[in-house]
């Protein structure tokens, strides 16, 4: 999200449909990228994330319910699904599979509009969420309130980059995390910095955490994509 503009895929083959939609956001300060099929969708999805996904659910190649299916195996990025179909089975298919809202065509601008703005504020409140309950994963403890963590019953020393990481990684331990949404919340949304910065800070926590760093286990890199935190490691693996 740059100089406050937040960042929109939209998702839609119809063109004249997706023109209009783009001169209507921009004009409400939104940035604004075009997918008009679900493969190319996800392609820009991965080389840039956006802060929210309008995602109409028919397309030419695949289906919206598929992509959005997709994109939640990698993040929790807000989605509101376009469909020109209403029925509530529909609408509960795309609920289910992630998405944060349902919207009918024909619908009114201002009411999707207010609906992005409600998905936005919402992820903004959850990412500097107040919640102070401890992340617990095994023989790893990260304690949000006392900003400690204990790893196999000693107390670790993290600096404050690599605290706010692993908690970033922990909170959505068995998904994927983008590098961007990893960036945006560590460093913050207008960082310009080199991104190798996040690897380093990767490298040194695996230090810390990783029986073998030349295979990690705990904190799993997603090529071309992120990392992701995994929490399903057996105790006979300790």
């Amino acid at each position: 999200m740059l100089d406050g503009w937040p960042d929109i895929l939209i998702v839609e083959d119809e063109e004249s449909f997706a023109d209009a939609l783009v001169i209507a956001l921009r004009h409400e300060k939104f940035r604004v990228r075009i997918a008009s099929e679900g493969g190319e969708a996800l392609d820009q999805f991965v080389a840039q994330t956006p802060d929210l996904i309008l995602l109409d659910v028919m397309l030419p190649d695949m289906s919206g319910v598929d992509v959005c299916r997709a994109v939640r195996r990698m993040s929790d990025v807000p989605i509101i699904m376009v469909s020109a179909r209403s029925s509530e089975v529909d609408m509960v298919v795309g609920l289910e599979v992630g998405a944060d809202d349902y919207i009918a065509k024909p619908y009114r601008l201002r009411e999707l509009i207010a609906r992005m703005r409600v998905a936005l504020r919402r992820r903004t409140v959850e990412s500097n969420g107040n919640s102070t309950e401890p992340l617990v994963s095994l023989d790893l403890t990260l304690d949000r309130e006392r900003r400690e963590v204990v790893f196999r019953g000693e107390s670790l020393r993290l600096p404050l980059k690599e605290f706010e990481l692993l908690e970033v990684l922990m909170a959505h331990a068995g998904k994927v995390v983008t590098r961007k949404s990893i960036i945006d919340r560590v460093w913050g949304p207008s960082y310009v910095g080199d991104t190798k910065t996040l690897d380093v800070h990767v490298k040194r926590l695996r230090a810390r955490l990783e029986d073998d760093r030349a295979t990690p286990r705990r904190i799993v890199t997603i090529r071309g994509v992120g990392y992701r935190f995994d929490p399903n490691r057996q105790l006979a693996d300790i």
